[in-house]
């Protein structure tokens, strides 16, 4: 079973950049894509980035220009670089593939 951990969240001001990191303690390409979602306070869940095993990228609208996912093989690790940050984009942020469970996420808080 591939276990993902996610960190690198924290404090940051508007305007401001974060990396999270995804790190997965077994193959994660070996599966059809990774996502990265997120979920505010009093909102649902959603996907905000997508990288296929192939390399093919999607973003959500609200992030488009904004953030970067990307993925590191030798260190089987998936990142995601989070630029020009908005209050907006507080939340709790996840990975996650096809046959892994929810972790515990990294939080974001994007204030001033």
């Amino acid at each position: 079973q591939v276990q993902l951990v996610e960190s690198g969240g924290g404090l940051v001001q508007p305007g401001g950049s974060l990396r999270l990191s995804c790190a997965a303690s077994g193959s994660i390409f070996s599966f059809n894509g990774m996502v990265w979602y997120r979920q505010a306070p009093g909102k649902q869940r959603e996907w905000v980035a997508i990288i296929s095993s192939g390399g093919s990228i999607t973003y959500a609208e609200s992030v488009k220009g904004r953030f970067t996912i990307s993925r590191d093989n030798a260190k089987n690790t998936v990142y995601l670089q989070m630029n020009s940050l908005k209050p907006e984009d507080t939340a709790v942020y996840y990975c996650k593939t096809s046959g892994t469970p929810w972790g515990q996420g990294t939080q974001v808080t994007v204030s001033s």
